[in-house]
Parts: structure tokens; C-alpha cells; sequence
């Protein structure tokens, strides 16, 4: 894959979305123009390994450099509407990591704020971009395999129980929604003909106060149904199944997912479909936002995000779970 245009792309965060984001930018021929990082010693480090020729004192910089073009934000989940307010009132076009802001208040005022200064806002959520996805839901516009009924999510991850780090840390926006739900009902999102209407959910909390574990039945005005379980404390297989009249899609490893396989229905045969690489999910991302930048912003589907973020946030008034910054 080759980059389409040469828009100068700047990354506000060096963990490992920043990482990857640098692999991804060489991988298509080009760089990184610049980094920013909290902690401006880890920026300097970053810069040299990745050869980068700018680097910002302080996050800020980043948004008053008239040369950067994008800003990718790979900061806590809570400190992206901080961010996003800066960049977006700066004239920036921004992909943020996921979970694009806290709440659904914070990502209608960032929404604003992109509309008022005629720059693009999209979140960095792979399901949208990789390949296997578009070739799916192709597939299912067809009508190749009936109807969809029902969507059934797992997403589990095992960490310990380690309640300073980011996974279990309230003051850091932790927990199994915004840190692994996000994937889970994007790609519940991607594949129902509408957003659901309809949200019944339990949760289990970690000693922190933040979500441990979950569960999210969901239904549409369609009538498509889908199952959600979430766990950051028992591991799960990263698998979707989406259940037609004609077969049953099964997607494995799906956040990054390139592969999936078919049953029919009629005589139980199976079907493998392969479509892009797992390597090069973050390449995705990148092509699809300079195509954005340049003038089709309905590539980075905002309008699903806003949905995914209406889940989250209402999941979380029925559970009663508030982050620190909501308190207020």
C-alpha cells in the first residue's frame, strides 16, 4: 500500500498505539513530521528511534504548529476531550484512539467543535477500516446470505489484578467498556441494518470501582439482537458470530481480524473468506483518514462512533458508573 497524499501527520503519545502508528507510516513510504508526549523525554526518545525531525515541549505546541495537518491523540481515555478541544479549535483534523471521549456529552462538543472549523474527527476504531469487514458487509448488503438475526460478541482478556494500572484505575477511565466494549459493539454496530434501541445489562466491578466485567443484550427497531460479554479478568476468545437466515459468520482475533469463516445453513459446508492483513491494520486507518482529509470524511463513519458512544454512556447511567471528571 502506498499513501495517497503527503499530509503531515503529528502523534500526541508514545505508548504503543504511537508505536505502531510510526511502524505504519513507514510501512507506506512516508514518516511521521512529529511527536508530542506528556512527558517531553519519552517524545525526544521516540523521535530518535523513529527518526522524527520535530519534537513539541509541551503537548500544545503540537496544536498551534501550523505545519501539522493531522494529530493522532493515543492518550488515557480521559484526557482526549482536553486534547480534542485544543487540536479541533486549532484548525487540526484528529483520529483519535479509542474510546474517542469519556462520554456522549464530550463527543457531541467535540463533534461541534470539528463542524465549526470545517476539520474531519474520526476515531481510530479498526473494525471500520479493515478489509474483511467492507467484504462482509458487502456480502450481506447482497443479500447473500438472508437476513441478519442475531450478533454474539466475546471479548475477555485476562490481566492481573493489578489495581494501579490503566485497566482497573479509576482516575485513568479503566474498565471493560471503554477499554475492550468499544471493539465489541462497533462491530455490532457495523453489521445491523440500525442502532439499537433497546439495552438491558449487568456488571460486575473490580475493587476500584470500575468495570470489571459485563454483560449487554441489545435490539434494534429491526428486531436484530445481539450479545455482548466482556470480562478484563477471565479470558475469552476474541470472537463475533453473525447469525443469518442462510449461514453464520464467524470472525476470530476480530479487532484486527482478516479472516472469517462461513457455515450455510442447507447443508452445514463451510467457507473460508480472507480478506487484508492483520499487520497492517494501522495502515488502514491511515489511508482511510487522508481520504478524509481529502475529501470523502464518510469513510471514518463518525455516525457510528456517536451510536457506539450512546451505548457505552447509557450502559453506564443504568450501572450508575461515573469517572472522576463526570463527578464534577
Amino acid at each position: 500500500m502506498e499513501s495517497k497524499t503527503k499530509l503531515r501527520w503529528a502523534t500526541l503519545g508514545v505508548g504503543v498505539i504511537g508505536h505502531q502508528l510510526a511502524d505504519a507510516m513507514q510501512a507506506l513510504g512516508g514518516n511521521l513530521y512529529a511527536v508530542g508526549n506528556r512527558t517531553h523525554e519519552k517524545a525526544v526518545a521516540f523521535a530518535k528511534e523513529y527518526g522524527i525531525g520535530k519534537v513539541y515541549d509541551h503537548p500544545e505546541d503540537m496544536f498551534a504548529d501550523p505545519d501539522v495537518d493531522i494529530v493522532y491523540i493515543s492518550t488515557p481515555h480521559n484526557t482526549h476531550i482536553k486534547y480534542l478541544r485544543q487540536a479541533l479549535a486549532a484548525g487540526k483534523h484528529v483520529l483519535c484512539e479509542k474510546s474517542i471521549t469519556l462520554n456522549s456529552a464530550e463527543l457531541e462538543e467535540a463533534v461541534k467543535l470539528a463542524e465549526e472549523h470545517h476539520v474531519v474527527l474520526a476515531e481510530a476504531q479498526t473494525i471500520y477500516h479493515m478489509p474483511i469487514y467492507r467484504k462482509l458487509a458487502e456480502a450481506a448488503a447482497e443479500g447473500k446470505f438472508g437476513p441478519l438475526n442475531v450478533i454474539t460478541m466475546n471479548f475477555g482478556s485476562y490481566k492481573d489484578y493489578n489495581m494501579k494500572n490503566r485497566f482497573f484505575n479509576r482516575n485513568l477511565a479503566g474498565g471493560a467498556m471503554l477499554d475492550i466494549g468499544v471493539y465489541a459493539l462497533s462491530f455490532v454496530r457495523w453489521f445491523m441494518n440500525s442502532c439499537p434501541t433497546e439495552l438491558l445489562t449487568q456488571v460486575k466491578y473490580a475493587e476500584t470501582g470500575v468495570d470489571e466485567q459485563a454483560s449487554l443484550l441489545l435490539k434494534n427497531k429491526e428486531e436484530q439482537m445481539a450479545t455482548v460479554m466482556l470480562s478484563l479478568h477471565s479470558k475469552q476468545p476474541k470472537r463475533g458470530t453473525l447469525s443469518f437466515d442462510k449461514a453464520y459468520v464467524e470472525l476470530f482475533e476480530y479487532p484486527r481480524g482478516d479472516k472469517a469463516v462461513i457455515t450455510w445453513t442447507e447443508d452445514g459446508r463451510k467457507e473460508e473468506v480472507l480478506a487484508g492483513s492483520t499487520a497492517e491494520a494501522l495502515q488502514y486507518e491511515v489511508l482511510d483518514m487522508e481520504k478524509a482529509v481529502s475529501g470523502d470524511p464518510s469513510v471514518m463513519h463518525l455516525d457510528y462512533t456517536r451510536d457506539v458512544m450512546k451505548l457505552m454512556t447509557k450502559a453506564r447511567d443504568i450501572w450508575g458508573m461515573k469517572y472522576p471528571e463526570e463527578e464534577a
